[in-house]
């Protein structure tokens, strides 16, 4: 007879806790800093998450429920409007130990092309240059997969990829999908990624929502605030 603390209600248990502490981590998300520029953005040496996209592959809806806030990320009507890399602090108050990062959309066409080309140049150089990016989570609508823009921003990742930096590439708006077509689009992406780590998502469904926050948890272990010194006892 298996003991109760390895019964599988103490492993649900245990996955639903983390789950929860992984969930009430990134709730903690504040507005940190927004910049036009790489060079404009502050030196951290905490580990930062970067959140990029299509314009209207549904990011800021995504971060927004990543952290059960409903504004924390500016979602436009007009797709392509948000051109700042804007950076939101994790952690206790106080205790910043992350970073996540929502980097500009992009692939609207009614977007001027110098401005196109000028922002392609920024995400690029923050995706290629960042040295306290840790990870990647790329957004795609689910309906239309990876498409051409989207292979092409993994292919600037993949050198650090090999390096050892971590992405994840999120199908957004699963709910628009039957279970067929939805298997279907998962495969045809882990196909274009080489196996790397896609999944379904939707914000309005909630699929995925927990899975993400416990994968982003493992790229930014807690830090421990400083011992109070009247804690310490004399030796």
């Amino acid at each position: 007879m298996p003991s109760a603390e390895n019964s599988p209600s103490t492993a649900l248990s245990d996955t639903t806790s983390e789950t929860q502490l992984a969930r009430n981590w990134l709730h903690t998300a504040r507005f940190l800093t927004t910049a036009a520029q790489l060079n404009q953005l502050p030196r951290l040496d905490v580990p930062e998450i970067a959140f990029v996209g299509r314009s209207n592959a549904g990011k800021s809806t995504c971060i927004n429920t990543l952290t059960q806030q409903r504004q924390l990320a500016y979602a436009s009507k007009t797709p392509g409007r948000t051109q700042h890399i804007n950076l939101f602090a994790l952690g206790k108050q106080g205790l910043m130990d992350a970073v996540l990062t929502d980097l500009p959309g992009y692939g609207y066409a009614a977007v001027p092309q110098e401005a196109k080309r000028r922002w392609q140049l920024v995400m690029a150089n923050y995706l290629m240059k960042r040295e306290n990016l840790r990870a990647v989570v790329l957004l795609c609508d689910a309906r239309l997969g990876l498409t051409e823009l989207d292979e092409r921003l993994l292919e600037i990742i993949r050198p650090r990829v090999e390096a050892g930096l971590d992405f994840l590439v999120l199908l957004t708006k699963a709910d628009k999908l039957n279970r067929s077509e939805a298997q279907k689009v998962l495969s045809i992406a882990k196909l274009q990624t080489g196996g790397g780590g896609v999944r379904l998502f939707s914000s309005l469904k909630k699929v995925g929502v927990a899975e993400v926050a416990l994968q982003m948890r493992t790229w930014a272990p807690a830090i421990e605030p400083p011992a109070n010194p009247s804690d310490i006892e004399p030796s």
